[in-house]
């Protein structure tokens, strides 16, 4: 499996708000969290609902992959993420995924995300 082009694709699926593509990046009893699940969702079907109401919740985001450290069961991965908030202001994140994987698919994705006072440095 080549890690890199599977988190740039996962990450297009992220910025694409594509819920039936980012689901089949994810093992049917995935594990998610992030800053708003902090006590974890579990599988398809409650990531499904999440994801529809986040993305129903959230300006344009676009993510950019940064760097990426593999693991012995996966990979952590670094990326910035630039959203396009009402009024035409641009905000910026930074985040870090911490990626399982398990036959292919992500079993576990802990997500750590915090704001960034402007543009990322190229």
């Amino acid at each position: 499996m080549d890690i890199e082009t599977f988190n740039a694709d996962w990450l297009k699926a992220w910025t694409d708000k594509d819920v039936p593509r980012l689901l089949s990046f994810y093992s049917e009893d995935t594990e998610y969290r992030d800053p708003q699940t902090a006590a974890g969702i579990k599988g398809h079907e409650a990531l499904r609902q999440y994801l529809t109401g986040l993305f129903a919740a959230t300006p344009p985001m676009t993510y950019t992959p940064h760097e990426i450290w593999k693991t012995h069961n996966g990979y952590c991965g670094r990326w910035y993420c630039t959203m396009d908030m009402p009024g035409g202001t641009k905000s910026y994140i930074r985040g870090f995924d911490l990626v399982v994987l398990k036959d292919g698919k992500i079993a576990l994705n802990e997500v750590y995300v915090h704001p960034l006072p402007g543009a990322p440095a190229a």
